[in-house]
């Protein structure tokens, strides 16, 4: 297998070839370094690589494997993440000015248990500054840029996470969502991103947002790679007292036998966020696609979000604010946009916040009574639109009226998930009129990830639009 059809290949194929001698993880790391030369000066999705490192792991897992020892699924597997991930004693800038230089005093869980499972890791990854952004802009580090369309933006704030995926650099990220982080440039860069339940995986180590909202999930290029990396990040952690200590199920074992008979409930929620014409074609093109799989598709009863909008807009300000304190005193550089969303969280007066936080159960259980009533999956957009450029959503450029309305629109189908703490997973499903990916959610009942997976597997099986590459 040639280089460059060995960075073609997804992360199951090429960990399966791994532990068959098929392939080495050397040469799947070189073939990801090669790709990386030809695609980072037009992407600018990693903000550090670790070439060298990473061979020298790959080596290390390709002995390991000679000698009969294979640490899990994802042994020898190139990978790299979104830039708010510690390593003890190494750079960690969060995308942010404030941070560039500072190490981290401890290593994230998830990095713990991937590299006991024996991942490569190949660098880490640009993002909105402290993931503050729904776009992928970064005044600090230069914005990422997304390889279907430079001129256009990834999605943030897992900007580096979704464009090194799509593009082939690597064959799975972690990326983090508090309002859509993880979704938004899944669907953007047209690859697969998983918000897991709220507790499914621990953020120990992980800079944080908004504690309340904040989930952490892999991007990849199929449901497949996507359950076989959540299976091994996922689980009850000592050092992160929100994790469950629900059993973590195989996921990937879960993916078989179908879809025949299942509910699902598709939601084209023009009354709460328009949703343009290309995306609500593509997204019902799907929903025909699976119901020729056998699926039951029936129209979903989604309740009015916007109280639940503004709940999480209370509590994401809020914590931000808490967090960033001690550096907005200080006068601290942050992108005036940036900024202006932390500050926003200094007036909203501890009542509201603790309100916000109460009404979290009620919502849950309007949302699980009404569009789960009688079905096991719901269908809806990622991004209610084509995705736009960057200088039409460069707020710092030209923050007017419709470049901020348009920013606030890119949360409009994803955040409500965040505030619910429920599964949500992205899904290519076509291309608008520009030549960008469009993007679907399949949103489920708390830790019920494997019947999202089964479905988007289903999917993919019947559809080509995740085998498409970039150019």
């Amino acid at each position: 297998m040639s280089v460059r059809d060995l960075a073609l290949q997804d992360l199951s194929t090429v960990a399966d070839a791994i532990a068959s001698g098929k392939t080495t993880s050397v040469e799947a790391t070189e073939a990801c370094l090669d790709r990386i030369e030809s695609w980072q000066p037009r992407t600018n999705a990693f903000l550090r690589l670790n070439g060298e490192k990473a061979l020298e792991q790959a080596r290390a897992m390709d002995k390991e494997i000679a000698a009969g020892k294979r640490r899990s699924a994802l042994h020898g597997v190139p990978m790299a993440h979104k830039d708010m991930y510690y390593r003890k004693g190494e750079l960690s800038t969060g995308g942010s000015a404030i941070r560039r230089d500072w190490q981290a005093p401890t290593t994230a869980t998830v990095l713990q248990r991937l590299d006991a499972a024996g991942v490569v890791e190949l660098g880490f990854l640009n993002m909105a500054e402290f993931a503050a952004g729904p776009t992928g802009h970064n005044v600090h580090h230069g914005h990422c840029r997304n390889p279907w369309d430079t001129t256009r933006v990834t999605g943030g704030s897992s900007s580096g996470s979704g464009a090194s995926v799509a593009a082939r650099m690597i064959y799975g990220a972690l990326g983090s969502d508090t309002g859509g982080s993880i979704r938004l440039p899944a669907a953007a860069c047209g690859v697969v991103g998983m918000k897991a339940t709220y507790g499914r995986v621990s953020r120990a180590g992980a800079l944080a947002r908004s504690w309340s909202l904040d989930h952490v999930g892999p991007l990849t290029r199929t449901a497949r790679d996507n359950a076989r990396v959540l299976a091994v990040i996922a689980g009850h952690d000592a050092d992160d007292s929100t994790t469950s200590e629900k059993p973590v199920p195989d996921y990937e074992a879960l993916l078989q036998g179908g879809i025949a008979g299942f509910k699902i409930g598709l939601a084209l929620p023009d009354a709460l966020v328009p949703v343009d014409a290309q995306v609500g074609a593509a997204v019902q093109a799907a929903a025909d696609a699976l119901g020729n799989l056998g699926a039951k598709i029936s129209t979903a009863k989604i309740p009015d979000f916007t109280a639940l909008y503004r709940a999480a807009e209370v509590i994401v300000k809020s914590e931000a604010a808490a967090m960033h304190r001690p550096w907005m005193e200080a006068n601290e550089p942050y992108a005036n946009q940036v900024r202006a969303r932390m500050e926003a969280g200094f007036f909203i007066p501890a009542t509201q916040y603790i309100d916000a936080l109460r009404l979290r159960a009620h919502f849950v259980r309007e949302f699980l009574g009404t569009a789960m009533t009688g079905v096991d999956a719901v269908l809806l957009p990622a991004i209610p639109f084509p995705t736009p450029t960057i200088a039409e959503t460069d707020v710092e450029a030209s923050g007017g009226p419709a470049t901020l309305a348009m920013v606030a629109r890119f949360t409009g189908l994803t955040r409500p998930f965040n505030t619910l703490g429920i599964p949500a997973l992205s899904l290519p499903c076509g291309f608008d009129s520009n030549g960008a990916p469009i993007g679907l959610q399949l949103v489920g009942r708390p830790f019920d990830e494997a019947m999202l997976y089964r479905i988007g597997h289903a999917y993919q099986g019947a559809t080509d639009h995740h085998l498409k590459v970039p150019a």
